[in-house]
């Protein structure tokens, strides 16, 4: 068995709580520092699946923390109330990973090492690669890479000298990409009108799609300190449905 408190500590070494973003709640959710754990679980989310399927005393490392702000009241019928309550009952702990591993490693693994790009320049969340790419070509490299297949595209340009990334839902920094071409999650309708009125190209990779790489990423890090870790991904909330979905089936003769 080892203490909240060491796995902490390790988790801060290689990537600073103090780097996170001030309305974050990233480091110890739920827990104490002295508590021991037997399990160290690696998630994207906490979800009511994989906290049922843990045992008892295990510690969860995600990505995003499960408590942003205060809580009033604790509703069990209602979340985030609902996991909490399995959480207390299965004396589990939970640390949150959240804006700090984006800045130190999550966005860098998903553009290098998933995407294949070569970081030129990086700034807090934001990764630069400079090149050339054909609009078609890049999508469809990006759909191979994500294994998606579809991506929302925001494009009047063929040809691509230079992409920028931030994981997770970052329309926010449209202002401060100078690149031709922004990829990111969670784009908004406004977003995309003012990405089309300012030449920038953006692509919608999908909130859960570009950050569910945190488990590879955490479990190698883990990996490096000596830490033994079991991934159990989070499921993505979204089904997508498409038109052959609810084709109806043709009578057989």
């Amino acid at each position: 068995m080892i203490k909240v408190e060491d796995i902490y500590n390790r988790l801060d070494n290689i990537s600073p709580f103090e780097l996170q973003e001030k309305w974050d709640n990233s480091g110890l959710i739920v827990g104490s520092m002295g508590r021991k754990v037997t399990d160290i679980v690696v998630s994207l989310d906490i979800d009511r699946e994989n906290l049922l399927g843990a045992k008892e005393k295990t510690l969860f490392i995600v990505h995003h923390p499960l408590i942003f702000s205060g809580l009033k009241r604790l509703d069990f019928s209602k979340y985030p109330s609902n996991l909490l309550e399995i959480i207390v009952k299965k004396d589990i702990s939970v640390i949150a990973m959240h804006t700090n591993f984006d800045k130190t490693h999550l966005n860098r693994f998903l553009f290098e090492e998933v995407l294949g790009f070569k970081i030129d320049s990086m700034e807090d969340f934001i990764c630069t690669a400079i090149g050339d790419w054909r609009r078609d070509e890049l999508i469809s490299h990006l759909k191979s890479k994500l294994e998606l297949d579809t991506l929302r595209v925001i494009s009047s340009k063929e040809r691509i000298k230079s992409i920028s990334l931030t994981t997770g839902a970052g329309a926010s920094f449209i202002d401060n990409v100078q690149s031709d071409c922004f990829l990111t999650g969670d784009i908004k309708y406004h977003d995309a009108i003012k990405a089309l009125n300012q030449n920038l190209m953006m692509i919608d990779i999908g909130h859960y799609d570009s950050e569910r790489f945190f488990v590879n990423v955490m479990s190698r890090e883990l990996e490096n300190l000596g830490v033994s870790a079991i991934i159990s991904q989070s499921c993505n909330p979204f089904k997508i449905y498409t038109t052959k979905s609810f084709r109806p089936q043709k009578d057989k003769d």
